[in-house]
């Protein structure tokens, strides 16, 4: 199959705040070998993100937090059994001149207050909603220690009030069987850990 191009008639700038709002007019290949016609849309530029699996493959524990997520309030007014508090893993976004890593270990540190210990394993690299955002995950696993996660951590000058405790693997696997853990990242990363957890038991020596 030819690779397809786009073209980028106009792009303007149409919301400067904390986050940015795009204007694209763009035109594209179609798989039956024509053009699209020039297209309008809106793109929200809301940087990109890094998360983290904290998971202690000594005790066979994940860290989970949870937080209120200001997005899910139109969705709980109308379905009240989706929550507006989630229960996640750790997660943040890049700030100018931080590597992934860098933003992995500090997330870590601010939301769970637990340090990564060595290095990091890349889970995957995606788009959360392509079609209206820019917006980006790098995931990685994070070995930790989970004997002391609980207690309430985040930033207080953004505003954050985190929830942090430890469930075993198994637990957690149920979470996301029944219906818990609602939200992308945390399904992606506990997936994962559902296929890779006797490996990395593996390499702990268990």
């Amino acid at each position: 199959m030819p690779k397809k191009t786009f073209n980028i008639i106009q792009h303007d700038r149409g919301w400067d705040g904390y986050f940015k709002l795009d204007i694209y007019h763009v035109e594209h290949d179609k798989f039956d070998g024509g053009k699209s016609d020039v297209l309008r849309r809106e793109v929200l530029e809301r940087g990109h993100a890094v998360a983290v699996l904290p998971y202690d493959p000594i005790r066979d524990e994940v860290i989970l937090i949870e937080q209120f997520r200001p997005g899910a309030i139109s969705v709980h007014q109308r379905d009240p059994d989706m929550p507006v508090w989630l229960i996640e893993i750790v997660a943040g976004i890049i700030e100018d001149g931080e590597t992934p890593e860098n933003v992995a270990r500090r997330e870590t540190l601010e939301e769970a207050g637990c340090k990564i210990l060595g290095p990091l394993e890349q889970i995957s690299q995606y788009y959360v909603t392509p079609g209206c955002s820019s917006e980006t995950v790098t995931m990685y696993y994070g070995q930790v220690d989970a004997s002391a996660a609980s207690g309430i951590y985040g930033v207080a000058e953004e505003g954050e009030d985190i929830r942090v405790f430890s469930v075993p693997a198994e637990e957690c696997f149920a979470m996301l069987q029944n219906g818990q853990l609602c939200n992308a990242t945390t399904t992606i990363a506990v997936q994962w850990l559902m296929i890779n957890r006797d490996r990395i038991r593996r390499n702990a020596g268990l």
